[in-house]
């Protein structure tokens, strides 16, 4: 067989929601480059399906026969009153389109539920659609990463497709976990996967998965779960799903770790305040106050003396009692007295609103600004809300307000406010439907939607999107898979090494108040492993859970000084029938050795009948995995995905470096041999 190519292999991840996929592998290994839906349309055909929702749209039309052109021919007089007859009148002509709605979620069949697979035609045509958008060539071999909830014959069912549709001439399996192992550079490993609707827990070790106790498809404790909590928190407030989804997703939605105080109860707020702030607040204000106080002593007492109000400058007064004085001179040999001093009073009203103005900003600009409170602290906060709605339907409500598509891919809005969700009242805009750039989605001969985003505002149920058990569902199953593991002096290396990975556990601070549950329920504090041997002798053993080292009572006990390695119970056994504990120094070191290779003896017997290394029940240290930074692609991507970039070093692996030496895929050729029924002696 040729070796093959990196630009020839194809990775498929197939997921609940989103499937990744990538044609070739790069130098640097990136994100996936092709994200699709997980889901399929029915077609009309039966059993037929399309990517993209496909609408049958009829529109009648009404046409006017025209009279048609003069002939050359002879015409009789029943063919021109029957055209008489006919010319004017209306024809209805109904025309039958077929439009693609890219938007819509309406039909949508998704073949893979809570990481099982439910519809297996579905799930054809969706890896059908993924391999003809990318058009790889011929000789391209395929890995799948599969979900651990998969079972043997779905394993088998999927190696029958690849080969006999695609004709690929090399196929791989490989499981999610072991892929996540792979992206972290780590033999062993807890890998916690937060899907949509499922968790799966697994234990790596030695790069072997281990079976027993393994959480697949745990239920309840996915994404959705929060989605549906704040949905029930908020329902009573006019939030519908989509809102709280969105809500999970922006960056007010935070998990905080247990027992943490929520923003608004008693002792909070005052907690928050910063003394600094607060004292250089004070003296700002003292200060200003001290300042207006005597500025205003000032004003009075030179608004006494000349006679004006709200003179701030001692020189401009005294410039506006000379013109006062030239100015009534001049007006009482006019004779216009009425109305210099209407003019008079306009100019000093005019004057005193510049002054308090001009004073106000002058406060606002002395005045400490307040610090920003981090969402943690805050009360309340606000997220931006995006709906596509018909336009048609904006235009009945007289609600229409559409924003401008550039301006709304900036993150900046125009003002599209409908009826805000708390109750407040937003003044919708009123711009007509020919305006440039405000239909922010294609038109379908005549029907148009818009994508309309409003700010609404959330109070303390975005911190509880996890009450709902989330996370001691997800930490219970970490418990019981770490202690399933065999080898008991391994499982301190399980706590040591999570890793959390799925779109589900992109929630703010989900993974620190995931690690917070964790140690809370637990841990044990390092102090608390030795309560046992502060008391021992230095020349006893650390005796372990198992009490495999814990000295056995004897009898006859005697108070005797022997060397270090001497267990002084078992001395005093042999030496009882010497009540001096005196013995001649030749028999004391003969005794001496003797019971030193004893105590050795017995040591090995017991660590070989109760072998442990440390502490497996309870752990002592509880830390979080980082993923090398090998890939600088995959530093604003996030870990989350990581399932994807261990499947492409797999791939780098298994097709390109190893070539099928150690079996890491199923070639053409044994899959004629061997059937689909081969895979599993060669899927990873």
């Amino acid at each position: 067989m040729p070796p093959f190519k990196d630009e020839h292999i194809l990775v498929i991840a197939p997921g609940s929601q989103t499937t990744l996929a990538q044609l070739g592998l790069p130098e640097s290994f990136t994100p996936a480059q092709l994200r699709v839906s997980s889901r399929m349309f029915p077609a009309e055909k039966k059993g037929e399906w399309e990517p993209i929702k496909v609408r049958e749209r009829r529109i009648t039309k009404q046409k006017r026969n025209v009279a048609p052109e003069p002939t050359d021919g002879d015409t009789s007089m029943a063919d021109v009153d029957g055209q008489a007859n006919r010319t004017g009148d209306e024809m209805e002509i109904e025309d039958t389109y077929f439009e693609e709605d890219p938007t819509t979620e309406d039909g949508a069949v998704y073949p893979i539920r809570q990481g099982r697979v439910v519809d297996w035609s579905c799930l054809f045509a969706l890896m059908s659609h993924i391999y003809n958008t990318l058009s790889p060539p011929f000789h391209t071999p395929i890995l799948i990463v599969t979900q651990p909830a998969w079972t043997a014959q779905d394993h088998e069912t999927l190696t029958q497709f690849f080969f006999e549709k695609f004709k690929t001439p090399a196929f791989c399996l490989m499981d999610a976990a072991l892929a996540v192992c792979y992206a972290y550079s780590a033999s062993t490993a807890t890998i916690v996967d937060l899907g949509y609707e499922k968790c799966d827990v697994t234990t790596v070790n030695d790069f072997l998965i281990n079976d027993v106790g393994r959480g697949t498809a745990l239920t309840g404790c996915g994404g959705e779960s929060m989605t549906q909590r704040l949905l029930e928190l908020l329902s009573n407030k006019g939030f519908t799903r989509d809102m709280c989804e969105q809500l999970k997703r922006s960056g007010i939605c935070e998990l905080l770790p247990p027992e943490t105080a929520m923003p608004g109860e008693p002792g909070v707020e005052e907690a928050n305040i910063n003394p600094a702030a607060a004292a250089s607040a004070g003296a700002n204000a003292a200060g200003l106050k001290g300042r207006g106080s005597v500025g205003e002593t000032g004003a009075l007492s030179r608004g006494d003396a000349g006679g004006t109000e709200g003179v701030q400058d001692g020189q401009d007064g005294e410039g506006e009692e000379d013109e006062g004085v030239l100015d009534v001179a001049t007006i009482v040999a006019s004779g216009k007295t009425g109305e210099f001093l209407a003019r008079k009073e306009k100019e000093k009203a005019e004057k005193a609103e510049k002054a308090a103005t001009r004073k106000a900003a002058q406060e606002a600009a002395n005045a400490p600004k307040q610090a920003k409170l981090p969402n943690a602290k805050r009360v309340t906060a606000t997220f931006h809300y995006t709906e596509r709605r018909p336009l048609e339907e904006l235009n009945q409500n007289g609600t229409k307000s559409l924003e401008d598509g550039n301006q709304y891919n900036e993150g900046q809005s125009n003002g599209p406010q409908t009826n805000e969700v708390q109750g407040s009242d937003h003044n919708a805009s009123t711009e007509p439907a020919s305006a440039p750039g405000t239909q922010t989605t294609s038109q379908y001969h005549g029907e148009t939607t818009a994508l309309i985003r409003r700010d609404v505002e959330v109070g303390i149920e975005r911190f509880q999107a996890a009450t709902g058990g989330v996370l001691d569902q997800v930490a219970d199953a970490i418990h019981r898979c770490i202690l399933s593991v065999p080898d008991i002096g391994k499982r301190a290396e399980f706590w040591d090494n999570l890793v959390f990975v799925g779109n589900g556990s992109k929630v703010r601070g989900f993974k620190d108040a995931l690690i917070a549950k964790l140690n809370s329920k637990y841990l044990i504090s390092p102090s608390s492993a030795t309560i046992f041997t502060s008391e021992l002798p230095s020349n006893f053993t650390t005796p372990v859970a198992t009490g495999a080292n814990t000295p056995q009572p004897q009898s006859h006990m005697s108070a005797s000084h022997h060397g270090p390695g001497v267990n002084p119970l078992l001395a005093a056994a042999v030496t009882a029938s010497n009540p001096g504990g005196l013995a001649p120094p030749g028999q004391a070191q003969h005794l001496h050795a003797q019971l030193q290779m004893q105590q050795y003896q017995q040591q090995q017997n017991q660590h070989s009948q109760h072998q442990h290394l440390g502490h497996g029940q309870t752990p002592t240290s509880i830390k979080l995995m980082k993923m090398p930074e090998y890939f600088p692609e995959w530093k604003d991507a996030g870990t989350e995905e990581a399932a994807f970039l261990g499947a492409q070093v797999a791939a780098k692996v298994v097709f390109v470096v190893d070539q099928g030496l150690s079996k890491g895929f199923m070639s053409r050729t044994e899959y004629n041999d061997l059937g689909p029924q081969g895979i599993h002696e060669f899927c990873m």
